[in-house]
């Protein structure tokens, strides 16, 4: 059975850093490729990066530059090391596989970017 649990969210200041955690289990992750995914109020949710099985990665444009994904297969673990954020960053970040599979979903991590 998939489980996804994010952790590493919080409050920050605009230009500040986070790193979201994800772990997994019940996928097959050394296998998937994997994401992050955003959601704002009023908003749909939105895929900001994504990496392969073999550690290739993309990013949204409102992103790139900004935030890496990195991959920890060992730990069927995905991270996303945000710098230079923004107000616009602020949502509830998940994870998840690319494409989802099924519409299973983790309980989310709040980043909030506020002054």
């Amino acid at each position: 059975q998939a489980q996804l649990v994010e952790s590493g969210g919080g409050l920050v200041q605009p230009g500040g850093s986070l790193r979201l955690s994800c772990a997994a289990s019940g996928i097959n992750f050394s296998i998937r490729t994997m994401g992050w995914y955003r959601q704002s109020p009023g908003k749909q949710r939105e895929l900001v990066a994504r990496t392969t099985s073999g550690g290739r990665t993309n990013y949204a444009d409102s992103v790139k530059g900004r935030f890496t994904i990195s991959r920890d297969n060992a730990k069927n673990t995905v991270y996303l090391q945000m710098n230079s954020l923004k107000p616009e960053d602020t949502a509830l970040y998940y994870c998840n596989t690319v494409p989802v599979i099924g519409d299973y979903w983790g309980q989310g991590t709040q980043v909030t970017v506020s002054s």
